[in-house]
């Protein structure tokens, strides 16, 4: 008998009348919206304008999102095209089925063109929502709780999640709830990036490749333990092997990027140079070049009216 276990819902599915409300896409959106503010704040701080964020993550996440299922189809082909199964659920998002690599890639993609559009760096942007995009993987990760999906082996720990579902050849039962584990590592990963950037003060895109190293060496054991099915190469799940090569090129990018240019970007946001708000300093000094040209503009009054004063009485006399 088990004493405590991870229920699962009866359903990820609520009905609003006619209008269906999905675990997954909550999670998704409410991920996504952490992100933007949270990439938010860390952008003011570092120089930028606030918006920006939100304005090159409505390029960002349409691509991300598609980057991801994208990937998820291509590597999980036979759950669409083979005999027996329909290629239209290949567009059912909802259903779940975004793959991380994809969304990266894409999300990369769509961020390069807003950011091309206001004339930003896009490392500088990457390096500001990188955190964020880590939480909202965390958040995310819930909506595969919601669809019975993505768990490991069976398992008696008192923290197992009890699959009840039986649709696609799920078997029921207790299993590692890998995506729990998942949660969790990505809440680790937010934190690393956010102590890191502020005790290094990382720059030129370390920041995000932090983010990536970090997630790939989380991914590479969460992914050892899964039991779905998956395409192997040499006894290892493609996306063990995906992680591993991400995992690479990323601490690759972080030594050759701090060598090549080391410190932090002096400005993130160059249209927001000349209006950023004024500091203490900043501020007495405006102070004082005031004082002095009003003191100087009366000295020159005052001059002026002994001159003509003078010249006055001599044209008395």
């Amino acid at each position: 008998m088990e004493l405590a276990y991870i229920p699962s819902p009866s359903r990820g599915v609520l009905y609003l009348g006619p209008i269906p409300l999905r675990g997954y896409a909550f999670c998704i959106i409410i991920g996504v919206f952490v992100a933007v503010w949270l990439g938010n704040r860390r952008w003011i701080a570092r120089g930028g304008r606030p918006g920006t964020v939100a304005d090159i993550a409505v390029w960002a996440v349409p691509f991300g999102l598609i980057g991801g299922r994208l990937y998820h189809v291509v590597t999980d082909y036979q759950l669409y095209f083979s005999e027996g199964r329909d290629w239209v659920d290949a567009f059912k998002i909802w259903e779940g089925g975004l793959g991380i690599w994809g969304a990266i890639a894409f999300g990369a993609l769509g961020a390069w063109i807003g950011c091309r559009r206001r004339g930003i760096p896009l490392p500088a942007y990457a390096d500001a929502v990188a955190p964020g995009i880590a939480l909202a993987q965390a958040i995310g990760r819930w909506g595969n709780w919601f669809n019975q999906e993505l768990y490991g082996r069976e398992t008696d720990l008192p923290w197992a999640v009890h699959i009840t579902s039986t649709a696609d050849g799920r078997v029921p039962g207790y299993y590692h709830p890998t995506f729990l584990y998942e949660s969790l590592w990505c809440i680790g990963v937010t934190v690393l990036v956010i102590w890191a950037d502020r005790r290094f003060k990382l720059g030129h895109g370390r920041a995000f490749a932090l983010y990536v190293a970090s997630y790939c060496a989380g991914r590479f054991w969460i992914e050892y333990m899964r039991v779905d099915d998956a395409h192997h190469i040499l006894g290892l799940r493609l996306n063990n092997w995906t992680a591993l090569l991400v995992f690479l090129l990323a601490v690759v990018y972080i030594v050759l990027s701090a060598r090549k240019r080391p410190g932090r970007e002096a400005v993130v946001e160059p249209a927001a140079a000349g209006d950023e708000p004024e500091d203490g300093a900043q501020a007495d000094a405006k102070s004082e070049t005031d004082a002095k040209s009003e003191t100087d503009a009366e000295s020159g009054a005052d001059a002026k009216s002994e001159v003509e004063n003078g010249t006055g009485s001599m044209k008395k006399t």
